[in-house]
């Protein structure tokens, strides 16, 4: 193993102790480690996460992947024919080409509100174009994890019920907050959570209903700190999901 990569591997390994301690076994920390020195994943940046006793890659960690790799690009596109926007139904096809001379490898994404997490409901598309962005880099860099948002409803969606529940209330000084106060909570979450910030700003944009997080008013980012914070608390690695659909997968090279 290359040094770099082994420096790597043991802060992995103690970020995942850390984090999943009484989910951890000498198998997973094996099987991290040889994740480590394959593929240069690195558990501070939320490229991998440990639900229901396996790894799973996500889909910033992929794209990190890619960019590693020198990616030569990737290309999307709707498959129109099995697409329902009224029912909510998207079908998108990924190619990956790792280099000018690359054929390409292809993966198909699919996502509805059947086959997606109650947190996610409205997101569909970007979903779908997530799932074939994610399986067609793992075909092509040869990564037998399925990944994060390629899985179906959560286990928790009771508690994600919640999480809107909570996010629908102003929060009990937001009257008395002027707009700083309410970026300094969100930098405050962000650090605490460890949560990618431009990822935050685009779904905080999305939210808001805004071009961006600036153009917002002070009671509409309000609402999506408080929001914030409870997916944060309720459940990071649903919220990591959520935030990784706002991901930029790499355009094609002419």
């Amino acid at each position: 193993m290359k040094k770099g990569l082994g420096r790597l591997a043991r802060k992995n390994v103690s970020l995942a102790k850390g984090r999943w301690a009484e989910a951890l076994s000498r198998h997973h920390l094996q099987v991290l480690r040889s994740l480590t020195e394959d593929y240069g994943f690195a558990v501070a940046l939320s490229d991998l996460l440990l639900l229901d006793g396996g790894w799973y890659v996500t889909h910033a960690g992929l794209l990190r992947l890619a960019a590693r790799s020198r990616c030569n690009g990737i290309t999307v596109e709707q498959v129109r024919n099995f697409c329902d926007p009224v029912a909510g139904r998207w079908v998108f096809k990924a190619t990956v080409f790792k280099s000018p001379n690359s054929k390409g490898f292809v993966g198909y994404g699919d996502a509805d509100p059947s086959n997606v997490s109650l947190m996610v409901h409205g997101a569909e598309l970007r979903i779908a174009e997530t799932r074939a962005v994610n399986r067609a880099l793992r075909k092509a860099y040869g990564i037998g994890l399925c990944s994060v948002e390629e899985l179906g409803s959560s286990s928790s969606n009771s508690g994600h019920a919640r999480v809107h529940e909570a996010s629908a209330k102003p929060s009990a000084n937001g009257s008395s907050n002027s707009q700083p106060r309410l970026r300094d909570q969100l930098c405050l979450l962000i650090r605490e959570h460890n949560l990618d910030p431009t990822l935050v700003k685009a779904y905080a944009a999305d939210f808001c209903g805004t071009p961006s997080l600036k153009e917002a008013n002070r009671d509409l980012v309000q609402s999506f700190v408080s929001h914030l914070a409870a997916c944060a608390k309720e459940d990071r690695d649903v919220l990591i999901c959520r935030l990784n659909s706002y991901a930029q997968p790499a355009e094609a090279k002419p």
